[in-house]
């Protein structure tokens, strides 16, 4: 018996999905287990099993095609079975199908066939022949990136200097979301510092520390990102989320970290942190971290936080005005460390300072509570305590 091939839905928000590569072709035999094709979400990729064995007897998508969750992709069964009661209907296929070019349009590189969809926009963008690129996708098919390989190798002096090309999903994802945040929240960031001398110091016997010790093998980030979620308690109106003419303030600390992946900007969310020791938020963190930039993470992982921390230390940067993630109405930013001088007992000491910025939208939160929040971390940040943090 026939059976059919669905694109899954990979979490509550997700509505489309693009097929990535298809693993087995027409006529192909499979088995359980076999992986069918890859798909990606807006921030993650998957691969889809064979749920029966049999032969893939029809395809009716292709690779960078965009389809609907829970849409019939392919059919699985015996030779000789029919499937035309499983192809998607004209309205899905129409929902599925890249646009149109423009009727005018009759350069090569709107004709060519075996050229994906993203690949034949790319080349109407940069005015090449998609048909002359050198196919590197799957089953000898040009892809976006043969198109823009291929117009680079073809640019001549007198040709443009610059390449233009289509934003990938995420990132128009990004773009859209910082957008909104700007254009309808009042942000207004605050910038202060700590000394750094308590937590470079235990994060120096941690890393010296033999294994026996048993001691949490955990990062500066680590020990702020705990830091953070004990004081947050104290201050709901930061640890919440602003739905129009209501606050909606969580007894939980599900904090975001911001992760740069190699497709863009993610922020998983690590849940109840405040109710987990510091072992527990390095070992979840680091996980989170790994997923986010491999594109396996779940997309349920990447909703439901309330209050965000981007580290952007490593970079070396002092001060920025990090912007908020709705309906989130604060995140703070992690700065480096910089040598700073103060007098002690009449002498000028020098110390380590790390910068914090905390942006919040001052629709939800006062000037006082959060300078209040930044008092309260910084004086976490420099008594950090390993004996008294659980």
């Amino acid at each position: 018996m026939a059976i059919p091939v669905i694109m899954p839905r990979q979490g509550q928000s997700v509505e489309r999905c693009i097929i990535a590569e298809w693993k087995k072709k027409v006529g192909d035999p499979v088995k359980t287990g076999d992986v069918l094709f890859s798909y990606e979400t807006d921030k993650s990729t998957f691969e889809e099993e064979a749920k029966a064995d049999g032969t893939l007897l029809a395809v009716f998508f292709q690779a960078d095609d965009e389809v609907p969750c829970l849409t019939t992709v392919a059919v699985i069964g015996n030779p000789g079975e029919s499937c035309e009661e499983f192809r998607p209907s004209a309205c899905e296929a129409a929902k599925a199908a890249p646009e149109k070019a423009p009727a005018m349009e009759t350069a090569p590189f709107a004709r060519a066939e075996g050229i994906s969809p993203r690949a034949r926009a790319v080349a109407q963008a940069l005015r090449v022949d998609a048909s002359k690129a050198e196919p590197t996708g799957p089953h000898k098919r040009v892809i976006e990136r043969d198109v823009i390989a291929f117009a680079r190798e073809s640019r001549t002096d007198s040709g443009p200097d610059y390449d233009e090309i289509r934003m990938p999903n995420l990132r128009r994802v990004i773009a859209r979301t910082m957008h909104e945040s700007l254009a309808e929240t009042a942000q207004l960031t605050y910038n202060t510092s700590f000394d750094a001398t308590q937590i470079l110091t235990l994060r120096e016997q941690i890393k010296a520390a033999p294994a026996e010790a048993e001691m949490p093998k955990s990062t500066i980030n680590d020990m702020i990102l705990f830091a953070v979620s004990r004081a947050l308690t104290k201050y709901e109106s930061l640890n919440a989320h602003c739905l129009g003419d209501k606050m909606r303030c969580y007894r939980h600390a599900h904090l975001g970290i911001a992760v740069d992946t190699p497709r863009g900007l993610l922020v998983p969310t690590l849940f109840n942190a405040d109710e987990k020791s510091l072992y527990e938020i390095a070992a979840e963190s680091k996980a989170l971290i790994k997923a986010a930039k491999e594109g396996s993470i779940h997309p349920d992982l990447l909703r439901g936080g309330t209050f965000t921390v981007s580290n952007v230390g490593v970079y070396g940067v002092e001060s920025f005005t990090p912007i908020i993630n709705p309906p989130q109405v604060a995140l703070l930013g992690v700065c480096c460390i910089t040598e700073r001088v103060r007098t002690v007992n009449g002498r000028i000491t020098a110390y380590p300072a790390m910068g914090l910025s905390l942006t919040c939208d001052h629709r939800a939160v006062d000037g006082a509570p959060a300078s209040r929040f930044l008092k309260d971390l910084v004086t976490m940040l420099e008594h950090f305590d390993l004996t008294r943090i659980g």
